[in-house]
């Protein structure tokens, strides 16, 4: 077994281990402590009051009449069925309102549970057993040829089965509604969906095999679903747990991809019915078979659907969405999966595409953090191909927000590409010289008034990233920057230079996922500044003089 799964197999069964003791066994032990307690006293105080009274506790519950045991027994069978009756109800009302608010598919699951299931069948044995055992007493008549016969035992033994079953009963329900609990709903799916994607295989038949497909699949739609009731009922923390399950479960089923069969991988049978792969055409579902992600598709198509969803209804999650989609990108570079890593990159340009058809910079601001963040850990890996990609990328949806008027996007792109610039050459990566070229190519001259804006912020990124490589006595590589602003227009190239100086705190004013300032410079950066600008002719840096005119 591998030494990941052992510890968490170890951790499952502590945790188990701790469930079933603060459940059961500590509330039945209190329970039965009190019971017993109570019983010995009273039986007791009567033993002093009785002046003749010979008989044991044990001999008193031992010896009985025929008529004693069908007095017993006449009650004990309704009380064990009542008993049953109460549980099935109240355990039904708690699981259908609980499936109502978060997933149809807690009933199947609960009527599943292996321990829900040995209490109902131990309530059932109980009043089956009471039923015989009142059945087969036999009073007789008086006459010499009828037989008598007293079950003392079974009598015992139904009574014991009767203070079980109430005995039960609290920590049944405490146990039912534990069990519905959001957050254990959703590991619960998440186990079940982990478990089915690596199982070890050996000698299963193919329909074996798109069985525990199946059920991996319907795990992540399950979590779908109750993420998606999360944000109609207003639950952030449920919506978010329930989002990171997800993630974790794409997280631990990557590293171990290339131990499965390869029956795992092809979209047929059941799987190619599912509602995301019957409308896809025989060539996209032949790639995604041949690129073995269509489980890491599944995952991320739930999160596209939530990600539509919380545009409106919830906007704190987009950031949630978006940090989880780069864990599991993280982990597919951690393990080479290089076509896994092509279906995040895909995924992070369609929440783009839903941010800025829905104008939401917002969404689109939290999601390009995040997006930036997998580039350099591309960077990091020496992916410098796939790096360029989500440069173009960022390049192509900088001019779509400068075409849409959304200013602050364009500036917002500009300065992750700085980041990713300094990064690679940080790490002295090949696309180095290709990602400031991109880089470049993200401004271009406005058609509108206000698109202006959108454009300032580009050039101050791109004065930020000169700056640092003056910083590193790259003097060429900002000679670059300086060649592609050296027509721009003197006022707008003077107005930059004044806010960049302007910009001397990195504390944002507002509230923000980033924290920070896009135009700030560290101060020993910041007299770069000055340097740069000394390259462009002084005429054009010069501040106009403005002729004051007098009225006679």
């Amino acid at each position: 077994m591998r030494p990941d799964r052992t510890a968490d197999d170890a951790d499952g069964k502590r945790r188990r281990g701790a469930t079933v003791a603060r459940i059961w066994l500590r509330p039945m032990s209190y329970l039965l402590g009190v019971s017993v307690a109570t019983l010995a006293v009273v039986h007791l105080l009567d033993v002093a009051r009785l002046e003749n009274a010979h008989l044991s506790l044990w001999e008193v519950f031992a010896r009985m009449s025929p008529g004693d045991a069908e007095h017993i027994m006449s009650g004990i069978g309704e009380v064990i069925a009542a008993i049953l009756g109460i549980v099935i109800t109240v355990a039904s009302i708690i699981v259908q309102l609980a499936a109502n608010r978060y997933t149809p598919r807690i009933t199947e699951m609960f009527f599943r549970d292996r321990t829900n299931m040995v209490v109902m069948g131990f309530f059932v044995v109980s009043a089956v057993f009471s039923l015989w055992v009142n059945f087969s007493i036999r009073v007789g008549g008086g006459g010499p040829t009828e037989d008598v016969f007293v079950p003392a035992y079974g009598v015992l033994v139904t009574m014991a089965l009767l203070t079980a079953s109430l005995l039960m009963m609290a920590p049944y329900f405490g146990y039912v509604f534990d069990f519905v609990e959001p957050d254990n709903v959703v590991r619960r799916i998440k186990t079940s969906g982990v478990e089915q994607a690596l199982r070890p295989e050996g000698g299963e038949s193919d329909g074996e095999v798109d069985e525990r497909r199946v059920t991996a699949l319907s795990s992540l739609e399950q979590l779908a679903d109750v993420a998606l009731n999360a944000i109609d009922q207003k639950d952030k923390g449920i919506a978010s747990k329930t989002i990171d399950s997800l993630s974790e479960l794409v997280v631990a089923y990557l590293p171990h991809k290339a131990t499965l069969d390869a029956r795992w991988f092809q979209i047929r049978d059941r799987l190619a019915k599912d509602t995301d792969f019957v409308s896809m055409n025989a060539e996209a579902l032949g790639k995604l078979s041949t690129a073995r992600t269509w489980l890491e598709y599944k995952a991320l198509r739930q999160f596209l659907m939530v990600y539509r969803e919380a545009l409106t209804a919830m906007p704190d999650l987009i950031t949630r969405i978006a940090i989880d989609t780069r864990y599991i990108g993280q982990t597919a570079i951690a393990a080479g999966d290089r076509a896994a890593v092509a279906v995040v990159v895909k995924f992070f340009n369609t929440y783009m595409r839903r941010s800025l058809n829905a104008k939401d910079i917002a969404a689109a601001y939290n999601s390009l953090n995040q997006y930036r963040y997998l580039a350099e850990e591309l960077l990091k890996a020496g992916w410098g191909d796939e790096v360029l990609e989500i440069a173009r990328h960022f390049k192509y949806y900088a001019q779509t927000a400068h075409a849409m008027g959304l200013a602050f996007l364009t500036e917002t792109v500009a300065f992750d590409l700085c980041v990713v610039n300094e990064r690679a050459y940080d790490l002295h990566a090949p696309a180095r010289d290709e990602l400031l070229q991109l880089f470049l190519e993200v401004d271009k001259e406005a058609e509108l008034d206000q698109q202006e804006p959108s454009l300032r912020g580009v050039r101050k990124a791109q004065v930020k990233l000169a700056t640092y490589y003056l910083q590193k006595g790259e003097e060429g590589l900002a000679r670059k920057i300086y060649r592609d602003m050296r027509d721009e227009r003197p006022d707008r190239l003077r107005s930059i230079r004044a806010e960049l100086l302007a910009v001397t705190s990195n504390e944002f004013w507002e509230i923000n996922d980033r924290g920070a300032v896009f135009e700030y410079i560290e101060p020993e950066r910041r007299q770069l500044i000055h340097r740069f600008f000394e390259w462009f002719p002084a005429t054009t840096m010069r501040e106009p003089i403005r002729e004051e005119h007098t009225q006679e």
